[in-house]
């Protein structure tokens, strides 16, 4: 695989990227008392930030690429619905597949005291979305489709992926030859077939396939019955620190991690989705894809709080580290 080559490709993708926004706000502060109404520590905040989460932080990874990408779901009429708003374009984001819809911006507020969280509250309307919004995403996908490489679910199982959706998604674009990524959630694996690739994390495997992963024959049994089951091109399996596996119908490959410091796991699984869908529709077989999302993964895990990677990272990772990746039959 030339890096090089592949890299060059990546300004040229253009990604929607369809499921669940969210809004992460960050209130910092410093703990030195108790509060007197309740064993609890009071916080004095110091500051907030906000950032974006969920599908929001898909579309932030594909862009750090400098690939292209288009959100598609469904905010709030509220405050918090026009900051994530104006984040997106501040990323470059574009926002026409953006609807406003009869439910709260979902909002997750982390409050961090010394570099430890101490407690989080999440605002948000778990319902699948209205069939109104419905229809007006599946049109706004339908008369779109053919500027996009590929599409990314990215399934936070907040009300905006369903069944409807995602036959729709499978049926208007995927078999027309457009590349579908499923960041799947547990409770929701039926909803994924037939798509081209789901990459769930360990535990997400587990629960999918009903197999208790403990060791490499039951991570191989849980992989291929995915495959079976959902009938999807590929399963890759994001195991932390023992790397990840992709799967296809002959073959599972074993890719180690090359994270050295991990001080923060949280979107890693965003960052690995986003670099994999953009490595792949850059020209990258999937299996040199998943090798660049596995680097891209160890420069954000070695950052505090949801972050992305870049092109330079990746390079630089590479650079720095060798990996042997192991291929066996399944």
């Amino acid at each position: 695989m030339d890096l090089r080559d592949v890299f060059k490709g990546f300004s040229s993708v253009n990604i929607a990227v369809v499921g669940d926004l969210i809004l992460d706000q960050y209130i910092w502060g410093v703990v030195d008392r108790i509060s007197p109404e309740a064993p609890v520590p009071v916080v004095d905040v110091k500051g907030e930030d906000y950032s974006l989460g969920g599908a929001a932080n898909v579309a932030s990874n594909v862009v750090s690429l400098d690939a292209k990408a288009t959100v598609v779901g469904v905010i709030g009429d509220d405050l918090h619905g026009s900051k994530l708003k104006e984040l997106l374009k501040e990323r470059s984001i574009d926002t026409e597949g953006l609807f406003t819809g009869n439910r709260p911006t979902t909002v997750k507020t982390r409050v961090i005291a010394h570099n430890q969280q101490v407690v989080r509250f999440d605002r948000e309307d778990r319902r699948n979305i209205s069939q109104k919004r419905f229809r007006m995403i599946k049109d706004f996908l339908y008369d779109n489709k053919k500027k996009w490489d590929a599409v990314i679910v990215s399934d936070y199982k907040k009300g905006m992926i369903t069944a409807s959706l995602m036959k729709f998604i499978v049926r208007e674009l995927k078999l027309k030859g457009i590349f579908v990524a499923v960041d799947p959630k547990v409770g929701h694996f039926k909803l994924y077939k037939n798509t081209s690739i789901i990459t769930p994390n360990l535990k997400e495997a587990a629960a999918g396939a009903m197999v208790e992963i403990k060791d490499r024959k039951s991570l191989h049994k849980a992989g291929t019955r995915l495959l079976n089951r959902l009938n999807c091109d590929y399963v890759l399996i994001t195991r932390g620190e023992q790397g990840m596996s992709l799967f296809d119908r002959k073959t599972v490959t074993h890719i180690p991690t090359v994270a050295k410091s991990v001080y923060d796991v949280t979107g890693a699984g965003d960052t690995v989705i986003a670099t994999l869908t953009v490595a792949h529709v850059a020209g990258a077989p999937l299996r040199d894809a998943a090798i660049v999302a596995n680097h891209a993964a160890s420069v954000v895990v070695s950052k505090l709080g949801t972050a992305t990677a870049t092109k330079k990272e990746i390079l630089n990772s590479f650079k720095q580290n060798r990996l042997n990746w192991e291929v066996t039959e399944v």
